[in-house]
């Protein structure tokens, strides 16, 4: 009697697992700073940034003066590490884009050191679901102060002088 095996000992490229966890920063001082969509625009597209270095995202909520959000981090990086550059980054783009910061953060530190992360496992559903619910959980009325594109005009042609030849 013969004896198959289908099991292939090739090693896979890559990381094939997932770490999702969630995150929850709080500002410094517990400042609300994020009631204005122009703030939350800023760190939204800090943490985006790190999709660079290997890092997904879910959805990410902001509560006044707190941002709960998924990530996927790599097997490269622990939690720590992930959690630096997350703030790191966001920081930056934040004091980049808004000036006025610095006057609020004479020390640059935006984010407090007070953090939260815990593994969301089976519950990504419900995980995704608390970060969407932020702003009606805190009753948070976001200002949408981002300046809007304006249409572009066209110029009607000239009717009033004659066409020269």
């Amino acid at each position: 009697m013969a004896v198959f095996s289908s099991v292939s000992y090739k090693k896979v490229s890559g990381d094939t697992r997932n770490n999702w966890m969630q995150f929850m920063f709080v500002t410094h001082k517990r400042y609300n700073c994020f009631r204005k969509q122009s703030t939350i625009n800023s760190c939204t597209s800090g943490f985006k940034e790190l999709e660079a270095f290997g890092l997904q995202f879910g959805t990410i909520g902001f509560g006044g003066t707190h941002v709960h959000f998924d990530a996927n981090v790599p097997k490269k990086y622990s939690v720590m590490v992930a959690e630096i550059m997350l703030k790191s980054h966001s920081a930056k783009r934040i004091f980049a884009e808004h000036p006025g910061f610095r006057k609020r953060y004479p020390d640059g530190r935006f984010w407090s050191g007070y953090e939260h992360h815990q593994s969301i496992g089976k519950d990504f559903e419900q995980a995704e679901a608390y970060a969407r619910s932020q702003q009606q959980h805190h009753g948070i009325i976001v200002i949408d102060d981002v300046q809007q594109q304006l249409q572009t005009f066209t110029a009607e042609p000239d009717t009033a002088s004659p066409q020269r030849a």
